[in-house]
């Protein structure tokens, strides 16, 4: 028998009240359905190949290993890496193009505005505020653009940039326990609210003063009723 799980939800002026209640510092927030709906991640993957941007060895790798991932074989951190690495011999300032190109007609007009209002709110108080994602570095810099937030506050997976070119090295791959530690060497260490959708921010909100659990998956909300998180929902993908 599935068991019944109670847990608060907060009105947006519920919620924003509790976020200012705080006087914070610094805030941190994961991107894929916490600023915006849906995942930008896999989306821009199947977005290149569909608009053929990667090469048919890399189509087919990555095809290869997202299967296995959704099958259980490949781990959330490997492939997160391997969304990224699929860019190798690409020029950077390509990827730039294709993330404005990709994040403009296919992301964009899933910011959540209740989002938005907040994070311009707190940016008009001077609070210090740092996007944390899986995603790759090109999409995440491009959509937090619209927040205000600059490049130098965003933690994401990424890869060495050798004289223009992507290569397959990786550099970061932020993803449950690894958000807290990316966050720890950029200098983060108790922020005061973290905001985040999924099970894989679980360990970064548990770093908070207070965790905001945004949008949350069936895996957060189970652990935000453990917690004792209230949750919520912005209008456009509010339950019944």
């Amino acid at each position: 028998m599935s068991q019944v799980v109670s847990v608060s939800r907060l009105t947006t002026s519920e919620f924003h009240s509790a976020v200012f209640a705080l006087s914070p510092s610094v805030a941190v927030f994961d991107c894929d359905g916490t600023l915006w709906s849906g995942d930008a991640g896999s989306s821009f993957m199947k977005w290149t190949i569909e608009t053929g941007l990667v090469s048919r060895e890399a189509t087919d790798w990555i095809d290869g290993r997202y299967r296995g991932y959704l099958k259980g074989d490949v781990s959330e951190i490997a492939i997160c890496g391997e969304m990224v690495q699929m860019y190798q011999r690409l020029r950077e300032d390509e990827m730039r193009r294709a993330a404005k190109n990709f994040f403009a007609s296919q992301i964009e007009a899933n910011i959540f505005p209740e989002m938005k209002q907040l994070v311009d709110e707190l940016r008009a108080r001077g609070i210090d505020i740092w996007a944390v994602s899986s995603t790759n570095n090109w999409v995440i810099e491009e959509g937090v653009r619209r927040f205000g937030i600059p490049a130098d506050r965003v933690l994401c997976a990424r890869v060495q940039v050798k004289d223009g070119v992507v290569t397959d090295t990786i550099l970061d791959v932020p993803t449950d326990e690894g958000k807290v530690a990316s966050l720890k060497r950029a200098g983060v260490t108790a922020p005061d609210a973290v905001f985040g959708n999924s099970v894989h921010d679980a360990a970064m909100l548990a770093i908070a003063r207070r965790a905001f659990p945004v949008n949350p998956t069936p895996a957060l909300v189970e652990r935000s009723a453990q917690e004792g998180w209230p949750i919520f929902y912005p209008a456009s993908v509010r339950p019944a």
